[in-house]
């Protein structure tokens, strides 16, 4: 969801109408274009649009990617700590044996 989306519908949860003027000024938009995409976010075509859909799915493929990204993350330091303490033990018999 957009920034937009999300100011219009947090305004709408609390019945103020949403500033059109601060949102036209905050994105570089015009304020005939912000009304316009108001309208459109309100009407049941725009969330049947292919292009919004094919956002969501993206958007929840990207989120689903970070999470296996971060796994891989967590995996490898957890395998890099594995691996110093091998180091560390190896060392600490290389000195026992006085090598």
């Amino acid at each position: 969801m957009t920034k937009y989306e999300n100011i219009v519908k947090q305004k709408e949860q609390n019945k103020e109408p949403a500033d059109i003027d601060a949102l036209a000024k905050k994105y570089s938009m015009n304020v005939i274009d912000v009304k316009k995409l108001k309208e459109y976010l309100h009407s049941k075509d725009y969330w049947k649009d292919p292009d919004y859909k094919f956002l969501v799915e993206e958007n929840a493929e990207l989120q689903k990617r970070i999470i296996d990204l971060e796994q891989e993350v967590l995996e490898t330091k957890l395998d890099n700590k594995k691996l110093a303490q091998q180091i560390s033990t190896m060392l600490e018999r290389m000195r026992d044996a006085d090598f």
